[in-house]
């Protein structure tokens, strides 16, 4: 039986981000990823967004990798000289009750170590985007946009030139623990054994976490899908910032906004609800939903936005749990 130092479940943007760190440590590092290329689900069905950190409980995990994320990320892609744009982010107020979110929010991303938070005046947000109704604004710098495919692409290089095997249509179905490591098979019956494995299988993670006798939902590792979709619009194309609603107090997402790319093209969203199976198939359903909401902030007629994509997040929180 092959015998391999580590074996990462997974090719998305987490997997081959380790793939990439870890190659430069071991000698034998295998990324097995079920799909045909990598990033195929929630890597690359997104809002291609640099989060600062501002909304996560003080001292949480999320909280501390998303401050230190977004610094080590910039570095990435200035380093590697890949698409990407420090456009920062505008919270909006559209009610003078929501100013109250505003201050909650920059004290939480203060205390988070989140750098360069501000509250702006109505006046001031519409010196910067004169386009959206506004009570007043959150501005936070260090969002930014970029290339995730490219950045997928670097990682995978980057791996696979320090020695790594990137392996697709390579699928885990079974993995047994021993006392020196890991028995991992695949689905064409092939075996390795690993000392480590590390589970970064994302919408399928906690069957992974199953396949190695850690009960999911015995331990909270269950992963709930949750769908979001995007719409698109044409009518404006001189929106400089990412602008935010104030967060949904359920924690279920942050609201439908604008996302921008790298082309200056314009879309909103993601909704989120809850869906028992992988299906990225849109209809009419939320175009209702998307122009109400998009309208609270940005004049838009109903026919001007239409649907674009969509994705779906891998959540261990379900329908009406918090964070």
């Amino acid at each position: 039986m092959e015998e391999v130092e580590v074996l990462i479940i997974g090719a998305g943007i987490v997997g081959l981000a380790i793939a990439e760190r870890f190659s430069k440590k071991y000698d034998c590092v295998i990324v097995a990823e079920k799909e045909p290329s990598f990033g195929r689900h929630t890597s690359s069905r997104n809002s291609e967004v640099m989060h600062s950190g501002i909304y996560y409980p003080q001292d949480s995990l999320k909280a501390k990798l998303c401050v230190k994320g977004n610094e080590m990320l910039y570095s990435f892609l200035k380093e590697h000289e890949i698409g990407h744009r420090n456009c920062g982010k505008l919270i909006i107020a559209t009610k003078d009750e929501e100013i109250s979110i505003l201050e909650e929010l920059l004290l939480n991303g203060t205390k988070n170590g989140v750098k360069g938070l501000e509250i702006l005046s109505e006046k001031k947000v519409k010196e910067l985007e004169p386009l959206f109704k506004t009570k007043g604004a959150l501005r936070v710098p260090s969002t930014g946009i970029m290339d995730t495919h490219c950045v997928m692409k670097k990682l995978d290089f980057i791996a696979e030139e320090n020695g790594a095997m990137i392996s697709y249509n390579t699928e885990v179905v079974g993995i047994e623990k021993t006392d020196d490591g890991y028995i991992i098979t695949f689905s064409d019956g092939f075996k390795v054994k690993s000392s480590i494995v590390i589970n970064a299988a994302g919408l399928w993670a906690d069957k992974v976490s199953e396949m190695v006798g850690i009960p999911a939902e015995e331990h909270n590792y269950t992963i709930h899908f949750c769908k979001g979709e995007y719409y698109k619009t044409t009518k404006y194309k001189d929106i400089e910032h990412l602008v935010y609603p104030v967060p949904d107090p359920t924690g279920i997402s942050l609201g439908i906004h604008i996302r921008i790319n790298l082309n200056g093209e314009l879309s909103f969203g993601p909704n989120a609800y809850y869906v028992n199976e992988l299906d990225y198939g849109m209809d009419e359903t939320y175009h209702k939903e998307f122009h109400e909401s998009v309208s609270e902030y940005l004049d838009i007629d109903f026919e001007e936005i239409w649907q674009d994509d969509s994705g779906i997040r891998p959540k261990l929180q379900n329908k009406g749990e918090g964070f």
